[in-house]
């Protein structure tokens, strides 16, 4: 059966129910239609979440083959609530470009999904449709003063940094000239657009603490320069209101259920390779305030989504993880150990081997933040009994927990052994979280830092255009911001072509983009896309709604 089919046969429980199961009065949650709600503000308990045990849920080096966080993360918290460990999920919402795209969703699959499905998938509560019209209002501000006559500050458009957002792929808006027409219709520069993941407001959203917070960090985004080289902030707009009440419904978590009917957060959804890479930091809040275990994913590997998590978001809400899921597949493994993608379901021990290398790096980068993992074996049907003792050997001469989780086929009973692990790790209260890096530290040693210890590279090189916009950070106070450097997800290096463990490579910082508002500094690394482009094929096609409302081809 397909995810979608397995979805249909779950009969939904009211989520007024959900929110009983929190603590949460029901008749004060927002309802959108019976299986979906929003969570006032008010009820996050800073207090209460300091008692919940925060998991995050990370994996290897992604793969064409998958390897499954969301399914893992979901199957995990379940197993928990059968434990009597009363848990929810807090995930990323997808965004509609992988979905129509070649991805798919993220609503996980199989037995470890959240529901309804086709509601998340496509356009959920609208949160992503929020921000790309708070993204689009304040580049049609920008675009408006340049163009006014009474009211500009004079802004160079040479120097415009923001560009406007849409959360489908579509390529042709890559690169685009706006203002033609005529001298009624504006001001001509080139601009583009990007995915609406990818924009600095979701970034903002998913770093923001409240309401006040929102607006002051909007406030804060850098736009660039005027004519006499004075910098310009959305304040200087006097935008920053108005965008945040064009969001103030998107801020509030997003409440839904698993397909085991427990109570599951999804809100926001920046992507790892070039933004923070996780839900937000108010959804996480919300699932701790009413949760003993609280289970949160990252996207990609412990490189990308793990490292901005825990030197990111942590640090800005002062949160500390308990433990450290790394998920990893039997045929990723072989995938970096020199497999072919079309023979991975085939036994092969020494490409299994080859590619320990990997899953071995990723161990040491938890373990770089006093963080102890635990693996997860997401299981799938080809997976050998041979290929899994393996693992489990080489797990153990580590002195590293492995559990295999089975949770596509059977749900939380598939990650029982799994959640004992964590318990375990959680009650014996060994962790001692530690960032890896100061904020306060200058820019190019933050960069080092991430570079040499969780890419694993020998030092960092910089373009001309990196130096000179280093110098322009400093000049400009913002060289103590966080640092979230954007890089391929494919390989530890800034080359996608790097599999497994590759060593004495060089990072190369091209440019470095200022995310003021959401308090970080992009270096980019390798060829970064912000506008994905659509397969030949794509998902789409497949996609299909009847003349009584049944949608059919989703997954």
């Amino acid at each position: 059966m397909t995810d979608l089919q397995i979805a249909k046969k779950v009969t939904l429980k009211p989520i007024s129910e959900i929110a009983e199961k929190f603590g949460i009065d029901p008749e004060l949650i927002e309802m959108f239609g019976k299986n979906k709600a929003k969570i006032p503000l008010s009820f996050i308990d800073k207090d209460k979440a300091k008692q919940s045990n925060l998991i995050l849920v990370s994996a290897t080096s992604p793969t064409p083959a998958g390897e499954g966080k969301t399914t893992i993360s979901i199957g995990l918290s379940e197993a928990l609530n059968k434990l009597n460990k009363k848990t929810t999920v807090v995930l990323r919402e997808p965004s509609l470009g992988p979905v129509f795209g070649i991805k798919g969703g993220a609503t996980g699959g199989g037995f470890a999904q959240v529901l309804p499905l086709e509601d998340i998938n496509l356009h959920f509560t609208g949160d992503f449709s929020a921000i790309e019209k708070a993204n689009n209002l304040l580049a049609a501000i920008i675009d408006n003063n340049i163009q006014s006559k009474t009211n500009s500050l004079g802004i160079d458009p040479r120097t415009i940094t923001w560009k406007r957002v849409f959360d489908v792929n579509d390529r042709a808006l890559r690169n685009i000239v706006v203002g033609l027409g005529g001298t009624s219709s504006g001001i001509p520069r080139e601009t583009g657009f990007d995915i609406t993941a990818a924009s600095e407001i979701m970034a903002i959203l998913c770093i923001s603490k409240d309401l006040s917070d929102l607006k002051e960090r909007i406030g804060n985004i850098f736009i660039g320069y005027t004519f006499s080289n004075q910098p310009i902030y959305a304040k200087d707009l006097k935008v920053a209101g108005a965008m945040a009440a064009l969001l103030q419904h998107a801020i509030k978590p997003n409440l839904v259920q698993t397909i085991e009917g427990n109570p599951a957060i999804i809100h926001g959804g920046p992507f790892a390779n070039i933004a923070q890479g996780t839900n937000s930091v108010i959804g996480t809040l919300t699932g701790m305030t009413f949760s003993d275990y609280t289970v949160t994913e990252a996207g990609f590997g412990c490189d990308l989504g793990a490292e901005k998590f825990l030197d990111i978001k942590c640090q800005s809400a002062n949160l500390s993880p308990k433990a450290v899921v790394l998920t990893t597949t039997i045929r990723a493994l072989k995938y970096h150990g020199g497999a072919d993608l079309k023979s991975l379901k085939i036994t092969d021990l020494e490409a299994l081997e080859k590619g320990f290398p990997n899953l071995e790096k990723h161990i040491e980068n938890i373990e770089q933040f006093g963080l102890t993992p635990v693996i997860a074996i997401n299981k799938f049907e080809s997976d050998s009994i041979e290929e899994i003792e393996l693992i489990k050997n080489f797990a153990k001469t580590k002195n590293i927990r492995v559990a295999v989780a089975d949770v596509w086929a059977k749900g939380g009973e598939g990650a029982i052994e799994l959640a004992k692990q964590v318990i375990e790790v959680v009650e014996a209260n060994t962790t001692q979280f530690k960032p890896l890096y100061n904020w306060e530290n200058d820019v190019e040693s933050k960069i080092e830092i991430i570079a040499q210890k969780i890419y694993g590279a020998d030092h960092v090189e910089y373009t001309s255009n990196a130096k000179r916009q280093l110098r322009r950070i400093k000049k400009l106070g913002l060289d103590n911001l966080a640092i979230c450097i954007a890089k391929t997800e494919k390989s530890l290096s800034d080359n996608p072509k790097l599999l497994g463990r590759p060593k004495d490579f060089i990072i190369t910082v091209r440019e470095i983009e200022i995310a003021s508002g959401a308090g970080f500094l992009i270096p980019i690394t390798g060829d970064m896309m912000r506008m994905p482009g659509l397969p030949a094929h794509p998902a789409s096609e497949g996609i299909d709604i009847s003349d009584d409302g049944e949608i059919t081809g989703l997954f």
